[in-house]
């Protein structure tokens, strides 16, 4: 056979699909109009399956079958997507529970970080909030979600993630946990040192103190001390007071050099994270539903469907829109094995049409979605 007039013909059945895609998606405006009046949801997962049901059984073998249900799959996305388009340009869909503020508030705020004076936390709150900030420092990540939840701080800063180690897995599952936002971030270059008492010669050393994180940033580093302890604990300034408080010349930390400055410990090396792009990055956490209004980038949370394409299909909500989505990120939920819930960071501003539209969609079609923050 020709391959030329196979093409022809191929080409001839494509301009219909075409012709008969737009008369769909036409209807499909008219169905918005009825929803838009009548207050109707534009997701019915009933009649969704129902119509794919359908589809399916007009075909002809399995492999056609399977076919027809992803193109229609897609066919319908399209339809909601125009709906959820049209309802944001009625402004059927109110507004988000955010009040948008010029600035942040923090003049005379009370500002908790978790660890102790020195801490990493507490040089991004200085960075942020400038030094002369009211401050507190509490033990746990789960003491500051607290403390701020309780109203006995304004803000909370809080690590979220690392340029070489990754995550701070607590600190996501706390954001499902508490009612507590988003409304800033602060970057910082880290560099780890490894300290220890006035006097203190590394073939002293028996045993390394940190955070099991700053731990593995300079594994290269404690690896070629193989015969050195590493402990773990819940921050770096911990380990450098309990190296100074024990007075003990077999112990180290590492810690940042402020750290050092504080607990009156010489530094015996630095730069001991292998990276020398070693970067975290902290949010700025409190109670308030509020955002700036110059805020450019917006954290979600949701669960998705225990269904092949499911996540694909919440994805599309940021293609459509054009939202560039700049992380995703995934835990497991607790109780639910093998169920996932996953962290998406997208660039935009609840003030923007694409966005609402896009967590209109997002609301409607995932499993508890919740909004952490526009900063």
């Amino acid at each position: 056979m020709d391959l030329l007039k196979l093409r022809g013909q191929l080409d001839e059945i494509d301009e219909k699909i075409v012709a008969l895609y737009e008369e769909r998606m036409a209807i499909s405006s008219l169905v918005a109009d009825y929803k838009i009046e009548t207050g109707k949801k534009v997701f019915d997962k009933v009649r969704e399956e129902e119509k794919l049901k359908k589809v399916r059984s007009l075909t002809h073998d399995p492999f056609n079958a399977h076919g027809v249900q992803e193109l229609f799959e897609q066919i319908m996305s399209m339809s909601r997507k125009l709906q959820y388009r049209k309802l944001v340009e009625a402004g059927t869909l109110g507004r988000l529970p955010f009040i948008v503020v010029d600035r942040l508030e923090t003049e005379g705020a009370r500002v908790v970080f978790q660890g102790a004076e020195g801490a990493y936390s507490q040089m991004a709150m200085f960075r942020y909030f400038g030094e002369q900030v009211k401050s507190f420092h509490v033990e746990t990540f789960r003491d500051a979600m607290t403390a701020i939840e309780e109203g006995s701080a304004d803000f909370a800063v809080l690590p979220i993630e690392n340029s070489t180690a990754g995550i701070v897995s607590e600190i996501y599952d706390l954001l499902v946990e508490f009612e507590n936002y988003i409304v800033g971030e602060q970057i910082i270059e880290i560099e780890h040192c490894l300290m220890g008492l006035p006097g203190t010669a590394l073939s002293q050393i028996k045993t390394v103190y940190s955070h099991p994180q700053s731990l593995m940033q300079s594994a290269r580093y404690l690896n070629e001390h193989e015969d050195w302890k590493q402990v773990s604990l819940k921050n770096n300034a911990f380990a450098a007071r309990k190296v100074s408080e024990e007075g003990d010349k077999t112990q180290a930390a590492i810690a940042s050099e402020q750290a050092a400055r504080i607990y009156g410990l010489d530094i015996l090396a630095r730069g001991v994270n292998q990276s020398e792009t070693n970067s975290t990055r902290f949010i700025i956490v409190t109670n308030q539903k509020i955002f700036r209004k110059d805020a450019g980038k917006i954290s979600i949370c949701l669960e998705v469907p225990h269904e092949s394409g499911s996540l694909y299909h919440m994805l599309s909500h940021f293609i459509y829109n054009n939202l560039s989505m700049t992380k995703i990120e995934s835990r497991p939920i607790e109780d639910r094995n093998w169920e996932y819930r996953f962290f998406i960071d997208f660039e935009g501003n609840f003030a923007d049409g694409a966005v609402k539209n896009a967590l209109r969609g997002l609301r409607d079609e995932a499993r508890n979605m919740r909004i952490l923050g526009n900063y």
